[in-house]
């Protein structure tokens, strides 16, 4: 049986987060309540039961381990920081009991080096601050293993995001817009939150029906 949205949340909130995130990665940690959200919208959509997902710079992992407990059908959780691969698999342990044994794969990779092909990719990828144009590296790795894809962006991305995908064979279906308060992470913070706009934007092929 799926979870409620509300114990989808409660659940979110007690996995861990980074403990010393890496700047150059642009290392955030996703709101429990914002994940939730997507990813309920996502499951009323038909993108998360029984579906193959792919969590890209998957970080503690909140949106794969959500998506296996909406019963989705496989996850692959995929990131190039072992720090952040050892927090994803001390969550999966953490929630273990609560899920109809899906199949897992945990690959320390970038993303470039990921081939499988999935039904739905879900990822808070990099704005671009430290990296330029990281965020279109996700964007079109993605596009190249799946038919959907999730997105979590600033909002004042609106116009490039809908440019890329439209040049891609993809069409921006859903725009989620959400204020985003980030804690204070880095040296570099002067204030203890920090509240950005932020849209997970669905995305999804022009073959896809």
């Amino acid at each position: 049986m799926v979870l409620s949205k509300s114990s989808l949340s409660i659940l979110l909130s007690k996995l861990n987060q980074f403990d010393n995130p890496k700047v150059m990665f642009e290392q955030y940690s996703t709101d429990p309540e914002i994940a939730g959200e997507i990813l309920w919208f996502a499951y009323m959509q038909g993108d998360i039961k029984g579906k193959i997902i792919a969590d890209f710079g998957c970080g503690p992992g909140i949106f794969g381990i959500g998506a296996a407990l909406l019963l989705a059908k496989q996850v692959f959780f995929v990131d190039k920081d072992s720090n952040a691969i050892k927090i994803c698999m001390k969550n999966i342990g953490l929630i273990s009991d609560k899920l109809n044994k899906p199949s897992f794969k945990i690959i320390e990779s970038d993303i470039d080096n990921f081939s499988q092909k999935v039904d739905v990719v879900l990822q808070n990828p990099p704005f671009g601050t430290k990296i330029k144009h990281h965020d279109r590296i996700f964007l079109k790795k993605a596009f190249e293993i799946s038919d959907v894809v999730y997105s979590l962006h600033k909002i004042t991305s609106n116009n490039f995001i809908e440019a890329f995908s439209k040049d891609s064979g993809f069409k921006l279906t859903h725009i989620l817009p959400f204020k985003m308060n980030l804690k204070r992470s880095y040296d570099f913070h002067k204030k203890p939150k920090y509240a950005i706009d932020i849209a997970c934007y669905r995305i999804a092929s022009k073959r896809f029906k």
